[in-house]
């Protein structure tokens, strides 16, 4: 039996974009509310050797548009890494969204088995379809959300773990 990947794919990533961006309302209200320069927060690490928020944002966002981009065989949507406040941020996940929401799901459903490439610096990485969404493209995509996450909690924004789950 079929999967029907898109529902495993373009909606899973677009909820989790709009909790992704709600989390980083509280973060940049917690931020006027406190007296913190916003800068503090979009550039916080969990430990020297890892990425900041605002990087955190960009790698979810890589991740959800380039997992698309590869299943799909759609061409790529390139956004440059200079977001810092959190208004590029937001404005950041905005273009992701639409990019998302403008995918067709032909392009998406029955690609289960076909061939992905992930091209690194590290080399090339094979997928099918299918283990590329489960087994890459899902947790990459859920390990930076929660980062971000992480991050302003760490840094004491009032967040819940229902914040991170979104509308139920």
């Amino acid at each position: 039996m079929a999967t029907d990947l898109y529902d495993l794919t373009v909606p899973v990533f677009i909820r989790g974009l709009r909790n992704l961006s709600a989390i980083l309302e509280k973060g940049a209200a917690y931020a006027e509310e406190k007296g913190i320069d916003p800068l503090t927060l979009t550039q916080a690490r969990l430990t020297q050797d890892m990425a900041p928020l605002a990087a955190q944002v960009q790698y979810a966002s890589d991740s959800a548009k380039g997992a698309v981009i590869r299943i799909g065989g759609l061409d790529p949507v390139p956004m440059p890494d200079t977001e810092q406040s959190f208004a590029d941020l937001q404005e950041r996940i905005g273009k992701t969204l639409a990019f998302l929401e403008s995918v067709p799901r032909d392009r998406i459903d029955g690609r289960e088995d076909a061939q992905v490439v992930l091209r690194t610096p590290r080399g090339d990485f094979s997928f099918t379809g299918r283990s590329h969404v489960l087994g890459f493209s899902m947790p990459n995509f859920h390990f930076h959300v929660t980062m971000a996450y992480a991050l302003l909690r760490q840094a004491g924004v009032p967040l819940g773990k229902l914040d991170y789950l979104g509308g139920l």
